[in-house]
Formats: C-alpha cells, structure tokens, sequence
C-alpha cells in the first residue's frame, strides 16, 4: 500500500492511503485519498531508516504493510522521494508556507514575523502572509501592515472568521497546493482552518476529529482542504532562534534587500555603517519598510555576537 503521513506523534505514524499503485513519481503527486483523511492506519517505522539516518516526516508518501486490517495497523517500509524536506517546522512535501498573524489583538510580532520568514527563505520555501482578525483593524493599521510587506515580494492578505472577508482569497492561494501554517498563539489560526475545511463543523475549544483543542496544536499535522488541497498545523511559536546563518548572508534572505545590493558601493555590504548603500537608501525613499529594515538590524547585531564553530 501507498499512502501520506498525515502525523507522526511519539514514534507512531498516522497514514492516509492514497489511490492507484503507480509509480513513485505519480505517487508523490497523487492527492486524493481512498478514503477521508480520518481513516488512518497507525505504523511503526521499520529500524532500517535509523540504520540509515532517516526518519518520516509528516507530508512523506510512503509505502506501508498492512499488519491489522481491522485495528488499522501497519508499518512504514519505504519513504518515497521528496520534493522537499523542512528542518522547521519538520514536513517534508510542501509547496509553500503561511504564517498567520492578528493585524490587532494581539499587536503583531513583526520582529517575529521577520524572524518565520527569513527561516523560510533559508529552506528555499516561498512564503506568504495573512492578517487575521481585520474586523477589528482599522484602515490606517491594516495600510501599514500591507505595505510593509508587500513592498518585500510577499502576497499579503487580511481576513476575518467574523465577516468571512478575505476567506475566498486566503483559499485561492492555498488551491492545489501543500501549505505549512504557523502563527504564535491567539491570532485565530485554528478558527481560520475550522472555516476552510469543506463540510467539517468544529468549534475552537472542542476536541476535534483531528485532535486539534483550543488553542493546542502540538505537533505538526496535515489537513486535507479539499482533493488536491493540504494544510500543515504546526505547534504555535512565541520565538525563533536563527540557526545555521552567518552575519554576512543575512541580508540575502531579505528579497527586497537581495535585489538592491548590486546597486551598494562596496561589495558585501552589511547595509549598516556602510556609505552609498542602496538598502539604506530605498529605506529613507520609503521603497523599504523601515520596521522591516529595524528587524535586520536587530537580527544582524544577534548573529554578530554569537561565536562561529
């Protein structure tokens, strides 16, 4: 049998099986399921993958034996080639990610924000961002919001689970693709992924189906939108640690900073002290979100103080 890890908790892997018997290309982009991704079969993995240093990930196509029809048991006997692979949150098979703030209530973390997205820019994930709760925004906020990172490449969009504004638009951008969701706790991502599931009625707070409670996502889980269309609910965050960059390559992961830099005097520029810097320049255009390049200053001066191994 083939199938797609739906979640991985303590060891166990929790997995869809998927039509056809096709190949592993096929396979890996199949996305409808046999039957509805709450029939899950549990399995172990079997020991060859840590004698091999590998390990499945939520999102994997993988083959599995059936060992137990009716307790719907198995074990995972081979993972299938992956598109991609994310260190974190740890998915593997993903198109794109989303992170989710509140415009207002709470105040948006964009330091926070920065911190998601020049991970995400690190693992090579497109990424985009959605404003929640913009019932509650006013037009001068959510102005701010938007031109701060829209003028960085990102598609931005605002919605609210009060007035459905911008939930048809929010579902556009996840059609037909695996998307990674994260967002700190309290900005209304699991009433914003209760409303995009087709015929599933759950209210935050309960139990859910999918073992999602209020407010307590703790592991990464695939959720299925509709045929074609998947969602990853990650654990939500309060920080971030950048790992693996260096100082000198943080400006590449700021897009808007990437395409300016040919334009600086001097090669390598750090965007900081440097005379004729074309990054500092477009900041005080206004081209650049001054928050944006606050966050960069920020995370440079973090990086420069940590010691290299």
């Amino acid at each position: 049998m083939r199938g797609r890890i739906i979640r991985g908790i303590a060891g166990f892997y929790y997995v869809a099986p998927v039509l056809g018997q096709e190949g592993a290309e096929t396979i890996r982009r199949q996305t409808d399921l046999t039957q509805p991704a709450d029939v899950l079969y549990e399995c172990r993995a079997k020991g060859i993958f840590r004698k091999d240093g590998k390990k499945p990930l939520p999102g994997d196509y993988v083959e599995f034996d059936i060992i137990n029809e009716e307790e719907k048991e198995g074990n995972v006997s081979a993972i299938l080639p992956r598109s991609s692979a994310l260190i974190r949150p740890a998915v593997a098979n993903v198109d794109q990610a989303l992170i989710i703030m509140a415009a207002v209530s709470p105040q948006p973390n964009l330091n926070l924000m920065d911190r998601f997205l020049v991970t995400m820019e690190q693992q090579g994930v497109a990424c985009c961002i959605c404003f929640n709760k913009k019932d509650l925004a006013d037009e001068e906020t959510c102005k701010s919001l938007y031109d701060s990172y829209a003028s960085s490449g990102y598609p931005v969009i605002f919605t609210s689970t009060v007035t459905q504004e911008g939930l048809g638009e929010l579902e556009k951008l996840l059609e037909g693709r695996t998307t990674t969701v994260a967002g700190p706790s309290g900005v209304g991502k699991s009433s914003l992924i209760n409303e995009l599931q087709d015929g599933v009625s759950m209210q935050t707070g309960e139990i859910s189906r999918i073992e999602r409670g209020r407010h307590t996502t703790r592991h990464s889980e695939l959720i299925r939108i509709r045929q074609g269309t998947w969602i990853v609910d990650t654990p939500g965050f309060s920080s971030i640690e950048l790992f693996g960059i260096q100082k000198e390559e943080l400006g590449g992961f700021f897009p808007e900073f990437r395409e300016r830099e040919p334009r600086c005097r001097f090669t390598g520029c750090a965007h900081i002290n440097e005379p004729d810097c074309a990054v500092k320049e477009a900041v005080e255009r206004g081209e650049i979100s001054r928050s944006r390049y606050e966050n960069y200053c920020q995370l440079y001066t973090e990086l420069k103080g940590r010691r290299k191994y």
